[in-house]
């Protein structure tokens, strides 16, 4: 564990991605012909912030089973503080099947290991959280949440505590929206747009967020706009907002600015699993070294948001690059590598 106090605390889940073979259905498929990697967004942005040197803390919940413990050893190894972190003796931790096509871009289309009580990370607790919080959040500038924990009772109370709490210390609060319709609703085409029911859910998290990370389709749904602007424009508390979209430009209003740049090609493509989160890691990365004390309004260049973004795109694109959300995340290094490379 890293001995600096964490800047940015990820509460939500960590989960195996079970990787089918491209073009076969995981659930079906021979398990030797499967690759279980080790993700879930929160995990996968707290692993990623760890590898750039960022102090950050995860708070999540997992199974007293061989993924828990493999994610203890892989996080705390990261040097991810892990005070946050809830072992359940009863619920399994989730593996989720992802099935992928030949281009290596992804499908969650459900869930393996459920005993009948569901998933560790459903049952994430307040009681578990209050007495840490105060430690956890000190120093932090951030906390970063998405939207599967409101998917179950217990995990939602837990969040809606969890960003009470980081007003109150006035810590930023990044939503990144991260819709998973198979996580509300098994039955759920993997496709499908959130429910009424779900819009209703969301909606305090949209109208208290400073950020939010959204894909294309999901602003079409949530705002019947894709304009990062736009979005900023309908909350209250006009959010800075980059929307996402696949292999086309990634679009943004930030610290006043608007801009837009095409997606950074990776060397090479072998999963598409976690770009988005490392996109999100390599932002808030740069943001806590922009942005120094809490609270303070962001006062950042045109120039300077583009190479944040910039930043956070050859993260994104670097993870594409091997297999799982976790193992390809690179080092700053890597990234100032790959930078320089593309501008050579």
């Amino acid at each position: 564990m890293s001995d600096s106090a964490p800047q940015v605390i990820c509460l939500g889940e960590a989960l195996v991605d079970r990787l089918g073979p491209l073009g076969c259905d995981p659930a079906t498929a021979d398990p030797k012909d499967c690759d279980d990697r080790l993700g879930g967004a929160p995990a996968n942005v707290a692993c990623a912030l760890a590898r750039l040197g960022t102090p950050v803390a995860f708070i999540g919940r997992l199974g007293a089973d061989v993924i828990g413990n493999n994610f203890q050893e892989m996080l705390g190894n990261r040097g991810v503080d892990l005070r946050g972190l809830q072992i359940d003796p009863q619920r399994p931790s989730r593996v989720v099947l992802v099935r992928r096509d030949s281009s290596g871009e992804r499908v969650f289309q459900g869930f393996a290991g459920d005993r009948g009580e569901g998933f560790a990370d459903q049952a994430l607790t307040q009681t578990s959280l209050d007495p840490i919080w105060c430690a956890l959040a000190a120093e932090a500038r951030w906390l970063l949440v998405g939207t599967i924990p409101l998917a179950t009772q217990d995990s939602l109370a837990t969040l809606r505590s969890a960003v009470s709490q980081a007003e109150r210390d006035g810590v930023r609060i990044a939503l990144d929206v991260n819709w998973r319709p198979t996580f509300w609703d098994r039955s759920a085409e993997p496709l499908a747009g959130p429910t009424p029911e779900a819009l209703v859910l969301m909606q305090p998290l949209l109208e208290k967020a400073q950020l939010i990370k959204l894909a294309r389709e999901e602003a079409q749904w949530l705002f019947r706009s894709s304009d990062p602007a736009a979005i900023s424009a309908s909350l209250l508390q006009r959010p800075d907002v980059l929307v996402t979209d696949g292999g086309q430009p990634v679009r943004w209003f930030l610290a006043g600015h608007c801009g837009s740049m095409p997606v950074l090609a990776p060397p090479q493509i072998v999963d598409t699993t976690g770009a988005g989160d490392a996109f999100t890691a390599g932002l808030l990365h740069q943001l806590v070294k922009l942005i120094p004390l809490t609270g303070q309004p962001f006062q950042l260049s045109a120039k300077v948001v583009e190479q944040v973004v910039r930043f956070a795109a050859a993260c994104g694109a670097l993870v594409c690059a091997g297999a799982g959300a976790i193992d390809p995340q690179p080092l700053p290094s890597m990234v100032v590598e790959f930078l320089d490379q593309l501008d050579s």
